[in-house]
């Protein structure tokens, strides 16, 4: 069987578990913990499109939220529980998760938007200790 015919044989089986066990299939391949990482970091797209992050950030923050427009277009990505060595500089605010968010469609050479988000995972939930910020680069 072919890498192609594996991929098309994984995706078909994993489409049917979703469909029979009736699990997101963010909760599938993330596990709930990755799912709610996911959802919050939706939620708080949305939240921060409108002005209003004020429910997401830590008490103890030392995120830059932007502006509403810089978080228009985006979804959330791949969630991983935090690792100090590839993000020393949010080490010392001990974030549990970090994620990095996805641009829709074609974004403008030098674009300024929030790549990745830092959790903290509390008793009263998820909460955002860090964001990182990037710049849309040309490629060509």
């Amino acid at each position: 069987m072919s890498t192609a015919h594996r991929r098309a044989a994984a995706a078909a089986i994993a489409l049917l578990a979703v469909a029979l066990t009736g699990c997101s299939p963010d909760l599938l391949i993330w596990g709930p913990d990755g799912a709610r990482v996911i959802d919050t970091t939706e939620q708080a797209i949305a939240a921060a499109s409108a002005d209003d992050m004020t429910a997401f950030a830590c008490a103890d923050s030392a995120a830059d939220f932007g502006e509403p427009e810089d978080w228009r277009g985006l979804s959330a990505g791949e969630p991983e529980g935090f690792t100090a060595d590839y993000w020393p500089d949010q080490a010392a605010l001990e974030p549990d998760w970090s994620i990095n968010l996805e641009m829709g469609g074609s974004a403008e050479d030098g674009r300024v938007f929030p790549g990745d988000l830092f959790f903290r995972d509390t008793d009263d939930g998820l909460c955002i200790v860090d964001i990182a910020w990037w710049t849309v680069e040309s490629t060509g």
